[in-house]
């Protein structure tokens, strides 16, 4: 675990589907915004660049309607910028944003370009995730809450327990950061999360998943099966009733609406390489891969946070946990030696403990619920803590009572639930 948390990245909200096209005066502004075409935000947004600037721009329009988003690179004075605003005025249509690029910091300049409606106006050169954060922000309304955070958790191969790591992991930040959380189960035919928090809800994932045009923020607040105070559950039916043959964007509607209700979202990605798992995991705003001390894990691993950089240019690479660390007789690969062939840091180390990890998932808690002082209830609520960018829990010396009291309260907060 590392010494202190991370301050979180800031979360963009998505850009929705629009087109932009951008006019650009140098090529490392235009090679900037092809790399932007295609970072995750970006996905929904059809993106195009041509050179010529300003001038480009007002022709181009003469004769065509104009796009959502209109991106000028201006490179001062002898691009005669205002000029250009003026007459892209007379041929933009109502309701099109214009974003401006310049490379003169000019606080006169600004006002004026602002004064004829420009949206915003960038300093070059522009780190990507600035211009993604401009484009995201003009279409988002005025004191809306910020969008909720994605958290998908992945298994480096199956059955090393991916799905108890992200449920832990949704208990910690909900119980213990105070945040209001959804754990959205996506193995809709295996899922196990209504078993480890103990509920049979009537309704779950599959409804909105196949029925995708019923799909509304009514409809997802009824799938969700209450809990705690905060934290809801979104559960898999568990049925083999149907094959499940996903389309890519199966998802993307009902993780939108999440992203709109809650503040964050723990994602439990079944073990599986299809377009929409993929898709899944580079579209959050964290990944968590978990990984056992053993030769299949660190190559899957390996080869996961390879292709999840790539895809994710712009991102924090992925986090790796090691679970089921110290298991008897078993030859492992150390920590050490895991996160030097994988060329990252280990995130955590979560010990092998089967009693505690059986006797929470026999009883339909969490192992924080079972046995609160134990290393791996101290784990997971610094995963929370990490994650989310707070200082890790201070711990004092527990009461002699408050193993006893712990399931008790628990027990308390599921009748309350109910």
């Amino acid at each position: 675990m590392s010494d202190h948390a991370e301050t979180p990245e800031r979360i963009i909200a998505p850009v929705p589907r629009i087109t932009l096209q951008a006019f650009c005066e140098t090529a490392e502004t235009a090679a900037l915004i092809e790399s932007v075409g295609g970072d995750r935000r970006m996905q929904k947004a059809h993106v195009k660049v041509q050179m010529g600037g300003g001038p480009a721009a007002v022709e181009a329009y003469r004769q065509a309607p104009t796009p959502n988003v209109i991106l000028i690179e201006t490179q001062g004075a002898k691009s005669k910028p205002l000029e250009c605003l003026d007459a892209l005025a007379e041929v933009c249509d109502p309701g099109t944003k214009v974003l401006v690029i310049g490379h003169v910091n000019d606080v006169l300049l600004y006002r004026q370009f602002i004064q004829r409606g420009v949206s915003d106006y960038l300093m070059a050169p522009v780190d990507p995730l600035s211009l993604i954060a401009a484009v995201s922000d003009l279409f988002s309304a005025p004191g809306v809450k910020p969008v909720g955070r994605t958290i998908a958790v992945f298994g480096a191969k199956g059955g090393i327990g991916a799905s108890t790591v992200a449920h832990n992991l949704a208990w910690s930040i909900a119980r213990g950061q105070g945040t209001q959380t959804v754990i959205a189960d996506l193995d809709i035919a295996y899922g196990t999360a209504s078993l480890n928090f103990n509920q049979d809800p009537p309704q779950g994932i599959a409804e909105a998943v196949f029925a995708p045009e019923r799909l509304d923020a009514a409809l997802v607040e009824r799938l969700l099966s209450k809990c705690s105070d905060n934290l809801s559950l979104l559960s898999a039916p568990a049925s083999l009733d149907r094959t499940i043959d996903l389309a890519e964007t199966a998802f993307d509607g009902l993780i939108d609406h999440l992203r709109a209700a809650v503040p964050c979202i723990v994602l439990d990605v079944p073990h599986l390489w299809s377009a929409w798992s993929r898709r899944m995991l580079v579209a959050a705003d964290e990944i968590l891969i978990v990984a056992g001390p053993d030769l299949a894990s660190l190559r899957n691993a390996k080869n996961l946070v390879a292709s999840l950089r790539n895809g994710r240019p712009n991102d924090r690479g992925p986090r790796v946990v090691l679970n089921g660390v110290g298991m008897p007789k078993r030859p492992e690969i150390g920590a050490a030696e895991f996160a030097k062939a994988l060329e990252t840091p280990l995130f955590a180390s979560i010990p092998f403990e089967p009693a505690l990890f059986g006797a929470a998932a026999n009883n339909g808690q969490m192992v924080a619920e079972v046995q609160p002082g134990s290393k791996a209830a101290e784990i997971f609520a610094d995963l929370a803590a990490a994650i989310l960018g707070r200082p890790e829990v201070r711990r004092g010396r527990a009461g002699l009572l408050e193993p006893l009291l712990e399931p008790i309260r628990a027990k308390l907060a599921r009748r309350k639930a109910s």
